[in-house]
């Protein structure tokens, strides 16, 4: 299974990668595959060092609880 992980964008160069911040954890991420034009503060999903969708600032947080709720159970 994949999993994508929201995270805010921080920074853009020139070569058109990203430093997004998800929860805390700074990631460089490429931008040549995500699905429309994005800016600084924007939120995007991102998998496998690739930015792949743009999403508003709601979901990505939903999202983010929801992975801090999966990580916080233990399974066994």
């Amino acid at each position: 299974m994949c999993i994508g992980f929201p995270g805010r964008i921080i920074s853009i160069d020139q070569d058109n990668f990203a430093v997004i911040d998800i929860s805390g954890t700074r990631r460089e991420v490429c931008l040549d595959l995500v699905d429309e034009p994005v800016a600084v503060g924007d939120y995007v999903i991102s998998h496998a060092g690739y930015a792949i969708h743009r999403i508003d600032e709601e979901l990505a947080r939903e999202k983010l609880d929801f992975l801090k709720e999966l990580l916080a159970d233990e399974i066994y």
